[in-house]
């Protein structure tokens, strides 16, 4: 066979993923092994693949192909989420490029559009998964708009309100003006910003005052309802009952009181706003105070906004300000930073808005899935466990859940209005349901289907991604079927911390009231890929590498063990190129060992060396020291702990050590025992590196013995813990580092690699003589002596408290390197001698430095003099 020296990573990583797919390796069905399941967090539709996601899969796939190798039904659960706000972004802007504004069509001619940009366009992100090695159930593939998936959204929609739990209500809620839609509050990301706070004079009905306020937002006064005053502030009491009048649009509103304001910020007095602000809004109810909503949808100031109508909140918050001033109702401005609310997906800022939309009551939903990961059973393990805090805060402070969007792509809330009061509607799976309901409400049984307005819009994506681990197996719509029976509930979630709330534990609320089970047994939390500066890797900096390129440089395995080299669980992994570097050296290291394999001539007729012997009896010790260390790490969820010890024991042990040990010599076979028992512990070190690196190890694995589909790597049996000698470790360890010792000696004094010397030992230590052969072979020593005195002209070394010495002789030195050596050295003593002795000869540093600092250059000076001897008398023995 004809083996290249050089392992070429694009064509092997092609070769065998097609492989794997044309065996059907990552497809599961239901049987009678034991199940192991993963479902992948499902990437946006409109995901391409960053950094984020290569750490995320990558972990994925290490732990289910662990778990293929074990023997276990291995099912990995892709897919992608349709991410409402998101793609209708995108395909709002793809339409707009074409002329069409989404107002122009219908619901269902904007679908169509929606639909054939996702075909197009979504799922990129799933095909670039493959190029990273993913071996994820592609037959399973779902998409949360799919018909079944949607379904189950609907169903669920009904059950709970059904249940009492959805309603509907006129609440203050989070707008998003630019995708123009409602957030949950989840959906927030605050933002400290530097901003200014004005302040601002009200006229008093019937009077000559005026009264000062202080707001960051001068835009809003056009909503004023009230000023309000703390009862118990004597510096206003005066103003009790009476009315101000809101600067340019001459309103009187009236002056209110209420301990809710604070009197030590800003004036002590405080507008109320009741449309565009929640505490307003709870004043406002309070006191019934007049809703005065200034914004149209999109931000811009509507009927109420005066000759500012149909401009931008932020431009006319600069333009307000200056009329303000120009009209002599704005008396200062100062800088001010305050926290602002802006949407994670748009980073629109948020405007609170008064809106009828549709809640989930969380309260008595969350308890259960408090208790699985809080309670003493503790049913959902997080790793690491420091996010236990966060989770507990989140799910104790937990608020109604607004799940309502105004937007049409997602799952069409399902409910339906036959009527203009509040309460002429009814909820149902179908329209027909719903023509049943209605009749049956109405009692009118005319009532045609025609009659009926279904509520235009869409469901938050979030509702839909919570069912994901029971509605990829159908477990909604068939909850009795033997695939969610089988396969629930699923064993590792691996994502990061920052959809903690936002998924994982609706996850787990979903499941404790849809199966009355956890959803998963452990939730790995990865940590943010950041910069070496530890930036967060973003497009705007520039800092983010091009994922595919990377895999292109580095290869797949490369870049999958330079990811999880230093990404310890839940902390930030700083990425360094130089890591894939790294993940690509280990790759070419362990082709290089087994090239050299390839090399090598067998024969049966040569009796196994001591050495080899003792050296395969050690190794097999290590791996089994090392592989029950890497299954403790698997069990912590420690991956880059579990692949260093990998990366140690295959480096270190078995390409720096173990082929040294057992390669022949030069043009000579190698013993047929020893050469099966090397391929063979080759082929375990394979299987356990496999989850890691699975290109190069299936494409050694087969190199190696021509093998059946049925006997594919991929497939094989992950190797066993076992019993092992421990004391064979440690005997080894002593004897390696007797053979750096003889190669250190070697290299200080040029005796060369190819000659052969006498190694004497004190044997103080009493080891053992098993791995004598080994230090024999490896520091091509002719005779190992054990004496009780020291070898008289000899270099000695120790090994804790054991003496080695190695005769030195003209005639296994090269003479004139070191000769060469010892000059260099000498100059150097020289030159430090002069600068010690300068020191020394200058009166006042004697007379003024310590007398410990002048003992310890005397001390020097002695010292350096001694050694300038020692190597003048080595280069008059030379010569």
């Amino acid at each position: 066979m004809n083996i290249p020296s050089k392992y070429n990573a694009q064509e092997v990583e092609n070769k065998w993923y097609a492989y794997w797919m044309k065996n059907n390796y990552f497809h599961s069905e239901v049987d009678n092994r034991e199940p192991y399941t993963i479902v992948i967090p499902p990437p946006n539709v409109t995901g391409v693949l960053h950094m984020g996601h290569m750490l995320n899969n990558t972990i994925q796939d290490v732990l289910i192909r662990r778990a293929r190798l074990q023997g276990k039904n291995a099912c990995w659960i892709p897919g992608t989420d349709h991410a409402s706000i998101a793609t209708e972004a995108k395909v709002v802007a793809k339409l707009k490029e074409q002329g069409i504004q989404k107002s122009d069509l219908t619901r269902e001619e904007f679908l169509k559009h929606a639909f054939q940009w996702k075909d197009e366009y979504g799922g990129i992100i799933l095909d670039q998964l493959k190029k990273l090695g993913a071996s994820c159930d592609w037959e399973r593939t779902k998409f949360t708009m799919d018909d079944d998936m949607s379904e189950a959204v609907i169903k669920v929609f009904v059950d709970l309100y059904n249940k009492g739990l959805i309603y509907r209500g006129y609440r203050m809620v989070n707008w998003d003006p630019e995708a123009k839609t409602t957030l949950s509050d989840e959906e927030v990301i605050y933002e400290e910003r530097q901003g200014n706070l004005y302040y601002l004079q009200y006229d008093i009905v019937d009077s000559d005052e005026k009264v000062t306020i202080a707001t960051t937002r001068p835009e809003t006064i056009l909503g004023d309802s009230a000023i309000c005053i703390n009862p118990n502030d004597d510096r206003f009491t005066h103003l009790k009952g009476k009315k101000a009048i809101v600067p340019l649009c001459n309103r009187e509103i009236p002056i209110i009181e209420d301990e809710y304001v604070d009197v030590e910020f800003g004036t002590g007095c405080l507008k109320v706003t009741p449309a565009h602000d929640e505490n307003d809004k709870v004043l406002g109810d309070k006191h019934n105070l007049e809703v005065i909503d200034i914004f149209n949808e999109d931000a811009t100031l509507n009927s109420f906004g005066l000759h500012y109508q149909g401009k931008d909140r932020f431009v006319v918050r600069k333009e307000i300000a200056k009329e303000l001033e120009e009209k002599g109702f704005l008396i200062k401005t100062e800088q001010h930073t305050n926290k602002v609310g802006t949407s994670e997906r748009t980073k629109a800022v948020i405007e609170p808005r008064l809106s009828d939309q549709w809640f989930l009551k969380m309260e008595d939903l969350a308890k259960p899935a408090l208790e699985a990961v809080l309670g003493e059973g503790r049913d959902v393990k997080l790793y690491p466990k420091k996010f236990e805090n966060t989770y507990r805060h989140w799910m104790e402070n937990i608020r109604d859940w607004n799940i309502s969007r105004q937007l049409w792509w997602g799952q069409q809330i399902p409910a339906f209005y036959f009527g203009d009061g509040k309460e002429d509607f009814v909820v149902a799976e179908t329209k027909e349901e719903a023509l049943k309901l209605a009749q049956e409400k109405t009692g009118n049984s005319s009532l045609l289907a025609s009659d009926l307005r279904q509520d235009p819009d869409v469901l938050d994506t979030w509702f839909s991604s919570w069912l994901w681990p029971m509605s990829v197996f159908d477990g909604i719509r068939n909850p009795e079927n033997e695939e969610i029976k089988y396969y629930y509930p699923t064993n590792d979630l691996v994502t990061g911390p920052d959809i903690l709330f936002f998924w994982v534990a609706r996850m787990i609320i979903a499941g404790y009231e849809y199966k009355d089970a956890r959803p998963f047994e452990n939730v790995y939390l990865t940590g943010l890929v950041r910069d070496k500066q530890r930036r967060k890797m973003s497009k705007s900096l520039g800092n983010s590498p091009d994922a595919l390129k990377l895999i292109e440089d580095y290869s797949a395995d490369g870049v999958r063990v330079g990811l999880l080299l230093s990404s310890a669980a839940g902390n930030d992994l700083l990425f360094d190129e130089a890591l894939c570097q790294q993940g690509k050296g280990l790759g070419n290291k362990v082709w290089s060992a087994f090239y050299l394999t390839t090399l090598w001539e067998t024969s049966d007729k040569i009796a196994q060396p001591e050495a080899s012997k003792i050296a395969i009896e050690w190794y097999k010790a290590k791996f089994q020291k090392t592989l029950a260390e890497v299954e403790d790490h698997y069990t912590k969820y420690r991956l880059s702990d579990a692949l260093m010890a990998m990366y140690k024991l295959i480096y270190d042990d078995f390409c720096g050590w173990l082929l040294e040990i057992v390669k022949p010599g030069y043009q000579q076979p190698i013993d047929l025992t020893t050469y099966n028992e090397v391929i063979s512990i080759f082929e375990d070190n394979l299987k356990l590196l496999h989850p890691f690196m699975p290109f190069i190890t299936e494409e050694i694995w087969q190199l190696i013995a021509d093998r059946s589909p049925e006997e594919a790597l991929i497939i094989a049996k992950y190797p066993t813990i076992v019993d092992s000698d421990e004391s064979l470790i440690t005997a080894f360890d002593f004897a390696s580092d007797v053979v750096s010792g003889i190669r250190t000696i070697r290299k200080e004094k040029n005796i060369s690699f190819k000659e052969t010397i006498a190694l004497s030992v004190i044997n103080n230590e009493e080891v053992s003589t098993q791995f004598d052969a080994v230090i024999k072979k490896l520091g091509n020593v002719s005779e190992l002596n054990y004496v009780t005195e020291k070898v008289e002209g000899a270099s000695s070394y120790r090994v804790k408290s054991n003496e080695y010495f190695v005769p030195i002789s003209l005639d296994n030195i090269d003479v004139e390197a070191e000769i060469t050596k010892l000059n260099a050295e000498l100059k150097r003593a020289e030159g430090f001698l002069t600068g010690v002795q300068k020191k020394l000869s200058n009166e006042r540093f004697v007379s003024n430095a310590p007398e410990n600092v002048i003992a310890l250059e005397r001390k020097k000076e002695s010292d350096t003099l001694a050694k300038i001897e020692t190597i003048k008398a080595s280069l008059k023995a030379l010569q």
